[in-house]
């Protein structure tokens, strides 16, 4: 109970910010106590993230706002994305820090206005491409949880998609993963049409390297499965492409 305690005496110090860093010090200090095996996870998480310069309170706090923002795109709050979440983050940093998070995040971040602009600007600073793009493909997988991408959510996450820099054509590729029409295979593979079998070896090369799996090995699990859906996804588009084409 140290982190709670820390965690109030940092907000009678320095309000929110204080909180936050009282909270992280508190359950530090009790894992280290403790020595239980959810506090080397924990710490595991904690020195990963640093790694990356985004501490676990602003990651997880701010991605937690960029999921509301695509959650509220369509005027429709669904119990199926709100899930997807929960699971999500609970699958990612353990139940006890996910319920943590969402605390937090109800008591102090929703009842501010949320910044796209500032969280993606912070994230761009701080994060690797790839990882940019595991947060983008993460913001579909919330918007997909009820069964349907929605085009306001699509507008949504487009536009978080920009403030991150993430390039148009890794947009649309990593959109095409989450619907079905005659020209996905070629969108998630970043070529037109017209292509040939030699620019779709090609393609399917330069896009298993881009998402394979291996480039998140500093990120969580929950991430790391997140990136092997996707290259999946590319390798799926790829041997339906060998087989309408027969090569």
């Amino acid at each position: 109970m140290i982190r709670w305690f820390a965690a109030f005496i940092g907000y009678m110090v320095y309000r929110f910010p204080g909180a936050i860093v009282g909270f992280l010090l508190g359950s530090l200090l009790d894992n280290f106590i403790g020595g239980n095996k959810s506090g080397g996870g924990f710490q595991r998480t904690f020195q990963q993230q640093q790694r990356q310069g985004v501490t676990p309170a602003d990651f997880e706090l701010n991605l937690l706002s960029l999921a509301s923002l695509v959650i509220k795109a369509d005027g429709n709050v669904s119990q199926q994305e709100l899930d997807y979440v929960r699971k999500y983050f609970v699958q990612a940093y353990g139940r006890e820090r996910a319920n943590a998070t969402f605390r937090v995040f109800n008591d102090e971040i929703k009842k501010r206005e949320i910044s796209a602009a500032k969280i993606c600007s912070m994230f761009r600073q701080r994060m690797r491409y790839e990882s940019r793009l595991q947060v983008l493909h993460f913001l579909f997988s919330i918007a997909n949880a009820d069964g349907r991408v929605s085009d306001p959510e699509v507008r949504k996450i487009n536009e978080i998609s920009g403030y991150l820099g993430v390039s148009a054509r890794d947009f649309a590729s990593i959109k095409a993963m989450f619907f079905k029409n005659p020209d996905s295979a070629y969108k998630i593979l970043e070529i037109d049409r017209t292509a040939t079998d030699a620019e779709v070896k090609k393609a399917y090369r330069t896009m298993a390297k881009k998402y394979h799996p291996d480039k998140l090995q500093h990120m969580d699990e929950a991430y790391r499965k997140g990136a092997e859906e996707k290259f999946r996804k590319v390798q799926d588009a790829y041997e339906q492409l060998q087989k309408e084409r027969g090569f």
